[in-house]
């Protein structure tokens, strides 16, 4: 009787030091918030709140705003790194690992709440009143800006502070610190100029700037956006052109124009569901951009599978490195290869024949001339303004897709939208109503990559190219990320 006593001792204290061996040992699991609860799933959503404002502000600008999303999460992330067994952070220096009995969940809530309230106030200043009410409802002090190492808040802002300085002169121009840019954010210091002009194409396999609504009866054309992205220094990645793909088809071959000739064919034919899914990825009103996109993508498993503030912590940290990282990869072969888009590449094939397209949003799908070609897109954002190979949905796509699949262990998604079709691009054409499944992620980059090509944005060397790269992308910053986090 007695040992059988001594055995059930005996197995409740080694149960119980089982169970404080673990990652999320600083809180009783009933007390740990799960899913939309926990504290690093609720910056996530602001910080997409943020980025939706950031395109609303200043148009979309994929590459700037995933750079934002990485460096806010590496701030996180760096914060949280202080107090786990195993974790090294990326740019935090001088840092002590904080002892085991400081690993609560209250003081890794107050460290990675300032490096996310400082990291949001750099990179999306115009919304500081939203991060700070929210720091208010969480009952943090919002003018702490101690950088005590010892104190949860200090590890917060340090972290913040560490990210942001290191990154200063990394090739993204956000200061306007590159020479000759003369302070000016995001100002194009290589100096690159399109070959062709919006009204003149002189070199069909170059890109070429096209007319945009301005909204107000008026027409643009949009300057290449970030032509420097190139640049831009990876994270995870050892350079910008580790990955880069090789050419994409001459111009004059069969490939191109049987590639050209699928472009026509699909528009021509799109049914609701394509029109849905061509919405969908394109990420209309209130975009948070492709990295949004995947962040949102990453807050779905969250909840589905009830994560912790230290799961959330490492998971969006790779997602959104991975996203940057994509873009860089990404913008090199844009830039390396300056390759024409669908748009002009239309026009030049199809110019003497009469061809069934998109006429716009008053007019729907009608005969129009080679020459009268566009992408199934609204006026005011016709066409992205920057060269076509590789397509930038399709990277940032595979490589997420590809991040998430080995992050979770699993390939399944099981994420479903429903919304209009057209509702988006031609109200006056509305479809019906659509319901759009993803199954599994690779699956869900794939309908994203296609998307890009069905919307006349891209052809098929761009998508499958870019898929290509995204998902080398992906599994080379995996090997970067168990080097931080020892999983």
């Amino acid at each position: 009787m007695k040992s059988s006593k001594l055995f059930s001792l005996f197995l409740i204290i080694y149960l119980g030091l089982i169970a404080g061996c673990g990652s999320n040992s600083s809180a009783n699991l009933e007390d740990n918030p799960l899913g939309e609860d926990n504290l690093t799933y609720k910056w996530a959503h602001i910080a997409l709140e943020a980025t939706a404002n950031d395109t609303e502000r200043f148009k979309p600008r994929p590459t700037v705003t995933s750079r934002y999303l990485a460096l806010i999460f590496v701030s996180i992330y760096d914060a949280w790194s202080v107090y786990d067994n195993k974790a090294v952070p990326v740019y935090l220096k001088n840092v002590s690992r904080r002892p085991q009995a400081e690993r609560t969940l209250e003081k890794k809530e107050i460290a990675i709440s300032y490096a996310a309230y400082r990291t949001l106030l750099e990179y999306y200043p115009a919304d500081s009143l939203l991060f700070t009410d929210f720091m208010l409802d969480l009952g943090l002090d919002p003018t702490n800006k101690s950088k005590d190492p010892k104190s949860p808040v200090g590890v917060g802002n340090l972290s913040a502070f560490q990210v942001i300085t290191s990154r200063t002169g990394d090739g993204s121009n956000h200061y306007g610190e590159e020479p000759g840019s003369s302070q000016t954010p995001y100002f194009n210091y290589t100096g690159y100029k399109p070959t062709n002009s919006a009204d003149e194409n002189v070199d069909l396999g170059r890109w070429q700037p096209k007319y945009f609504s301005d909204g107000k009866g008026g027409w643009f054309a949009p300057e290449c956006l970030t032509p420097f992205w190139d640049r831009v220094k990876p994270i995870g990645l050892k350079s910008a052109d580790q990955f880069r793909p090789g050419p994409p088809p001459e111009i004059g071959s069969e490939k191109l124009r049987m590639e050209i000739q699928e472009v026509v064919e699909v528009q021509s034919n799109l049914t609701d569901y394509q029109k849905a899914l061509v919405e969908y990825m394109r990420d209309g009103p209130q975009s948070v951009q492709q990295a949004g996109h995947w962040l949102r993508f990453a807050q779905d498993v969250s909840r589905r599978d009830n994560h912790t503030l230290d799961q959330d912590v490492k998971m969006y940290f790779y997602n959104q490195v991975v996203a940057m990282d994509a873009f860089i990869a990404a913008w090199d072969s844009k830039m390396f290869y300056d390759y024409a888009r669908p748009f002009a590449l239309v026009h030049e094939i199809f110019e003497d024949q009469m061809i069934l397209g998109w006429g716009g949003e008053k007019v729907g799908m009608t005969k129009m001339s080679g020459t009268q070609w566009r992408p199934y897109s609204p006026e005011v954002f016709l066409c992205p303004p920057f060269p076509s190979y590789v397509s930038g949905h399709s990277a940032v796509s595979g490589a997420c897709a590809e991040a998430l699949r080995l992050w979770t262990g699993s390939d399944d998604f099981g994420k479903s939208v429903t919304l209009v079709a057209g509702a988006m691009t031609e109200p006056d054409f509305l479809g019906d109503t659509v319901v759009l499944d993803f199954p599994t992620f690779t699956e869900t980059a794939e309908m994203a990559g296609i998307s890009r090509v069905l919307g006349g944005y891209h052809i098929q060397s761009d998508n499958l190219e870019g898929l290509e790269l995204g998902r080398n992308v992906a599994n080379e910053v995996w090997t970067f990320y168990k080097a931080h986090t020892g999983d």
